[in-house]
């Protein structure tokens, strides 16, 4: 019988040694990825589909089951040719960050636990402040992504605006129903938070946009006005900084002088697009943002790290404490020593919490935030190649553009109808991903199917948005001879 689970020191080094040769192939084939591999659900389901192993394999066999059945079936997300949902291809400090966190193990949520994590998570929720220009006394905590980003910053709106009515220790019961406000682009986690928050979704009044997908602050000012009139309790509302449809970035500071008007809490979303007002190219259009109570940001978007990490900020982590802390004797609680120990326990839900904020600060040490602007900005400009590409191809046609790095378009062809133009661009999204060689998602833009291109990759080229373009073409001129065959 082993007494551990360890190797031995020669067989963990050969081990070791033989997975980074497998993660160094990989990215050294990132060029070449495929942006989808066409496997159908049943064909995968099959490579896994085993009894529980009551014994162990050979080491280097398993690293090639894990090479042949998970590293080279894997979707594009790191490399040129993914461009659905906001895939960065994360960075290879981070994939070593991430190695080294899981090594020693700890669990960032007491501070003796885990001392210099947990000054490192502070610092880095610091800089993340620091990158939007926001207060220096901005408090916060790494969380899984902008959600739960977007749900911590809800959680504090909700706690701390109403403390006086103690909704932590009595709840929702009897009180007038709650209302918040953002434009009908915001992402749909707004609605997930506050049934999850016990304020409910109907409570949620989304508000029309104007042509470029901002928030109508005309139409909010007369919705806050009429819930007051019938008897509603305003209390949020929730900007924009870069829609995730289009990339759309919010009047913030029209919306800030609203809700101090009415005295409301203002949560901003930035979890697709709030890093890029660190870019002194873009900063005007984020005016405002500096005057939110918090504020959801995605690491693993525009920093380019490995999934998962994202951060709310609150304007101090006093906000924090007065949300999510509950004394326990067995975490200490009841211990009379004063001590200048942060706690994150004590600070978000959490209990149990990985290293998040490590691999930030490797790669922010390791590259520098200026390098990580570079990438930035090429990812805008690689935006507007894009954009150009498709207004000189005469069978596609623009539907969006924004500051940032999203762009809408369809595929037109000759003589088709609205309806075949919005049938075929519905049939693109299998179509392409049958086809493998791109990986692009649909969304709906004013009641039209559109394709939506985020170019958030750094390995991304002018080279890839050619062959983005060049793809798209070709399988949409194939579905169109086939819907007029048909």
């Amino acid at each position: 019988m082993h007494s551990s689970l360890d190797l031995s020191p020669e067989e963990f080094t050969q081990f070791a040694e033989s997975a980074v040769d497998l993660i160094t192939q990989h990215y050294q084939n990132l060029d070449q990825q495929a942006g989808f591999h066409p496997h159908t659900p049943t064909e995968v389901r099959a490579w896994f589909d085993e009894p529980l192993p009551l014994a162990g394999m050979d080491r280097e066999n398993l690293l090639e089951l894990v090479r042949s059945r998970v590293l080279a079936p894997a979707t594009g997300n790191a490399g040129p040719n993914m461009y659905a949902y906001v895939m960065s291809g994360g960075n290879q400090v981070s994939t070593i960050a991430d190695f080294l966190a899981s090594t020693i193990n700890q669990n960032v949520t007491k501070w003796h636990l885990a001392p210099s994590m947990t000054e490192i998570e502070k610092r880095v929720v610091k800089w993340g402040s620091e990158m939007l220009s926001y207060t220096p006394d901005a408090g916060g905590a790494l969380v899984s992504g902008g959600s739960e980003a977007n749900l911590a910053g809800l959680t504090v709106a909700r706690n701390v605006f109403f403390r006086d009515l103690k909704i932590g220790q009595e709840g929702l019961f009897g009180q007038k129903p709650f209302t918040v406000y953002c434009s009908t682009e915001t992402h749909n986690c707004t609605d997930k938070s506050l049934s999850l928050l016990g304020i409910g979704s109907n409570h949620l009044r989304k508000i029309s946009t104007h042509p470029d997908f901002t928030l109508r602050l005309d139409l909010l000012e007369q919705q806050i006005q009429n819930d007051i009139e019938q008897g509603f309790r305003p209390f949020c509302i929730v900007g924009n900084a870069g829609t995730v449809n289009t990339g759309a970035i919010d009047d913030l500071k029209g919306i800030a002088a609203i809700a101090e008007r009415y005295q409301l809490w203002f949560h901003v979303d930035g979890a697709y697009g709030g890093l890029a007002a660190s870019l002194p190219s873009l900063r005007q259009h984020y005016a405002g943002l500096e005057l939110a109570d918090s504020i959801a940001i995605d690491f693993h978007k525009w920093l380019y790290q490995p999934f998962e990490v994202a951060c709310i900020l609150v304007r101090d982590w006093s906000h924090m404490r007065e949300t999510y802390f509950k004394a326990a004797d067995y975490l200490g609680g009841s211990l009379p020593q004063k001590t200048d120990r942060f706690e994150f326990n004590e600070h978000y839900f959490q209990l149990s919490r990985n290293a998040k904020a490590f691999k930030v600060w490797m790669s922010l040490k390791a590259y520098g935030f200026t390098r990580i602007q570079a990438m930035m900005e090429k990812d805008i400009a690689l935006t507007r190649y894009l954009e150009q590409g498709i207004l000189k191809r005469p069978e596609l046609e623009l539907k969006s553009q924004s500051h940032l790095a999203i762009a809408c378009f369809r595929y037109r062809g000759q003589n088709l109808t609205e309806a075949q133009i919005d049938q075929l661009n519905q049939d693109m999204v299998p179509a392409l991903e049958k086809d493998g060689r791109v990986f692009i998602m649909g969304t709906r833009l004013n009641g039209q199917f559109v394709l939506r291109a985020c170019v958030i990759n750094h390995r991304k080229t002018e080279q890839s948005i050619d062959y983005l373009l060049d793809v798209v073409s070709d399988v949409g001129a194939k579905l169109a001879l086939e819907m007029k065959a048909k």
